[in-house]
């Protein structure tokens, strides 16, 4: 009599179930991937800004005045070079700057702490230029 050989090997459902649980690990793993990149741009983001304004105000505490622009602030030595936006990786950054708008008659300056009587021209705040949202919930242009 002979004995039935052993079958080594693995089955067609064996395989099937490896492969859906990988699949499922791969998804998480990209999606965890995608939220650190975007957690990380938004840090990056946030320093930055921290740092245009931290050279806005030592600029005009220098000189008591505002810049003209960003790239005043590197010209001057106050930064290294603009950087660039790590949202949209541009350096086309929003400058705010502390003038009344010429053609409104009632306007004052945009700087609360600026005289109406006699404002002092230049950029005193800048913002992302950035579309959609932080993982905050806030637009990235409020920053």
């Amino acid at each position: 009599m002979r004995r039935p050989k052993r079958q080594s090997g693995f089955t067609l459902i064996e395989l099937i179930v490896v492969v859906t649980i990988i699949g499922i690990l791969a998804a998480v793993a990209v999606s965890n991937v995608k939220w650190a990149q975007t957690k990380a741009r938004e840090s990056a983001l946030r320093h930055d800004l921290f740092e245009m304004r931290k050279s806005i105000d030592d600029y005009y505490a220098d000189k008591q005045k505002y810049p003209e622009s960003l790239q005043a602030l590197a010209q001057e030595h106050y930064l290294r070079a603009v950087p660039k936006d790590p949202i949209t990786m541009k350096t086309d950054w929003e400058e705010v700057q502390n003038t009344p708008d010429p053609s409104d008659p009632n306007a004052v300056p945009t700087d609360p702490a600026a005289s109406t009587d006699n404002p002092v021209p230049g950029i005193y705040d800048v913002h992302s230029q950035a579309p959609g949202n932080g993982l905050d919930g806030t637009p990235y242009k409020t920053w």
